[in-house]
């Protein structure tokens, strides 16, 4: 082993150890790793940068564009309204028609903007049919993973592969080279669900007694205060002068403030800092004992005039939603407090969870993290402007009356559609989807600011940091010593154990780390075993992507942490079901390598 070799295993070492303590956002490990490397002089400088003019890079900053210019258009809204009115209540109809459709669509989406996508319609499915959501959302979520492998963009493993590839010497995979290998995936997916999920997924046993409004159903579910009371500050109250902060409502009264005006002026969600004066009304959302004490307290006034709070009493208006913290939100590891969730979004907190424990008072300073869910009040329109963003995905949608922004699904469509058949042209798949894109960012589709924020920049720079490292183990020869002291230990194996061994390295390897990093570590490792045994390197390299995504034993995967907490997850439940789909995936995985590549 040379010296080389050992700084490249050092870092990829310290790389692993990152991801998998999460100490640093998977984007700062990679551009660590980018800028490390030239210092030690492991890659040239052009080199460590080359991720950034990648293929893979500029493929997948498209393909977050198209899926937000279809989402935005209002055709997925389309499908959905469909579906639910084929499958009425039947859920062996429902999971089947959900899994199909979701499935085709992540073959040119990303598996967590898919699954984003379809969560909120899923769950006012379950709330208006009475079905657990915890029946109906790992069907999805497993067929969004599945679908990935239906083209060469639909996961990132994939598409991060025909970079790898050119780099090693060797032939791009074309859009839809892996669509045979995906098909049959999701269609032994959907039937695995089908057969078998009646005894798999969790929550068979709860199913309500009838449907009622969405609304009422999160109410019942997390018990939460119905009534708005009004109160006014007379001149002499001790509350004239304070802060909401200094009073302390929720920890001290449990209550929520949910309005202050003050003349004609009102101010929704008052944030901690905003002061109380003589003349002031309230709107306060709480128990009628907890709000005796405060107004005795300081000396308030009830009222029963409901003026200027009328929309808080409106349900067309205003009203409780459910919103989830989707994997790499940039407020992960932030506080409502640091984020001024009042002031930005101008709605009320009532209550967090997080895995199982609920905080209702004291979770101000309660850092974010992947799946937590956060209740809120508000008006309507604040809460969608909530979810037009990366950091909250809507979990209960809303019951506003204002009539949405005309939709142009037709000409969403026609630009995705002319996106794939210049991928399919001959042209460079990341140029026939980038300009898909820039034609809805054109035809107005999708306006420039936005196509900025639909883009994940953490996957952006997680796949141009790792890039170089692949790079750097190819050059170094570290990544032809791995390769021979496996084949050491496989000395005299079938070739079919060797494709069992690769993939089951590559599945292991995707549960504790990124599914990007084990492509990019994996696929150099492959290349020089496929040049020691003289199996087809295309096809060993085609296994290590498709394996990567092989993520269903736990909710380590960014899908699946996404559904944990909206279905009422454990991890005893993704094992259940997802071990036989592990084997499952990898055995049709080996077989398909080992038919058309060796």
């Amino acid at each position: 082993m040379t010296m080389q070799m050992a700084l490249v295993f050092l870092i990829l070492g310290v790389t692993v150890v990152l991801f998998v303590t999460d100490t640093l956002r998977v984007d700062i490990v990679a551009l660590l790793v980018m800028v490390t490397l030239p210092w030690l002089g492991l890659v040239k400088p052009a080199e460590a940068f080359s991720g950034l003019a990648s293929n893979a890079v500029v493929a997948i900053i498209a393909v977050m564009i198209l899926g937000y210019g279809v989402d935005r258009s209002g055709a997925i809204n389309r499908l959905i309204q469909t579906i639910v009115s084929a499958a009425r209540s039947d859920e062996k109809r429902l999971i089947g028609l959900v899994t199909v459709t979701v499935g085709l669509i992540s073959a040119f989406m990303q598996n967590v903007g898919a699954a984003a996508l379809f969560l909120p319609a899923m769950l006012r499915i379950s709330k208006s049919t009475g079905m657990p959501a915890s029946r109906l959302l790992m069907p999805m979520g497993f067929a969004v993973i599945l679908g990935g492998n239906l083209s060469m963009v639909g996961s990132t493993p994939l598409l991060i592969l025909n970079d790898l590839l050119r780099q090693g010497g060797y032939h791009s995979f074309g859009l839809f080279s892996v669509t045979p290998v995906g098909i049959i995936l999701l269609a032994a997916g959907v039937t695995y669900f089908l057969l078998f999920g009646s005894q798999i997924l969790p929550g068979l046993k709860e199913r309500a007694k009838k449907p009622i409004s969405r609304q009422m159903k999160l109410i019942e579910t997390w018990h939460l205060p119905t009534t708005i009371y009004h109160c006014a500050i007379p001149a002499k109250s001790p509350l004239a002068g304070k802060t909401r902060g200094e009073i302390r409502m929720r920890a001290q009264y449990r209550l929520n403030l949910l309005a202050l005006a003050q003349g004609d002026d009102v101010l929704y969600a008052p944030w901690r800092h905003t002061p109380f004066a003589a003349g002031q009304r309230l709107a306060i959302l709480g128990d009628r004992k907890d709000l005796n004490r405060f107004v005795t307290d300081y000396g308030l006034m009830y009222r029963e005039d409901t003026t200027p709070f009328e929309d808080l009493e409106t349900a067309g208006h205003a009203g409780f939603a459910e919103l989830v913290i989707p994997v790499r939100a940039p407020l992960i590891g932030k506080t409502l407090r640091e984020i001024v969730l009042r002031k930005t979004y101008g709605v009320e907190p009532i209550m967090l969870l997080s895995g199982e424990r609920e905080e209702r008072e004291n979770f101000s300073d309660e850092p974010l993290q992947p799946g937590t869910a956060l209740i809120v009040h508000g008006r309507w329109q604040q809460i969608k402007a909530m979810a037009d963003n990366t950091n909250f995905v809507l979990v209960t949608p809303v019951e506003a009356t204002e009539a949405a922004p005309k939709p142009r699904p037709i000409t969403a469509l026609v630009c995705f559609a002319g996106a794939i058949i210049l991928a399919l042209s001959g042209l460079p798949i990341a140029l026939g989807l980038l300009t898909g894109a820039l034609a809805m960012i054109l035809l107005r589709i999708v306006p420039i600011d936005e196509a900025y924020r639909a883009v994940d920049w953490r996957t952006v720079f997680l796949l141009a940091g790792l890039i170089p490292l692949g790079i750097a183990m190819d050059h170094t020869g570290a990544a032809r010593y791995v390769a021979i002291q496996i084949m050491q230990l496989l000395e005299g194996g079938h070739t079919i154990s060797i494709l069992f061994a690769l993939g089951l390295i590559a599945t292991l390897l995707s549960l504790v780390i990124s599914n990007v990093a084990a492509t990019v570590l994996l696929v150099p490792l492959a290349l020089v075993m496929a040049d020691i045994t003289g199996i087809n390197p295309r096809g060993l390299a085609l296994l290590v992507a498709i394996c990567a995504s092989n993520s269903f034993l736990l909710p380590t995967h960014q899908v699946n942490a996404l559904l944990m907490s909206p279905g009422g997850y454990r991890p005893a439940d993704f094992m259940r079901a997802g071990g036989p789909m592990t084997i499952i995936y990898l055995t049709i995985s080996v077989f398909f390598v080992y038919v058309l590549y060796v």
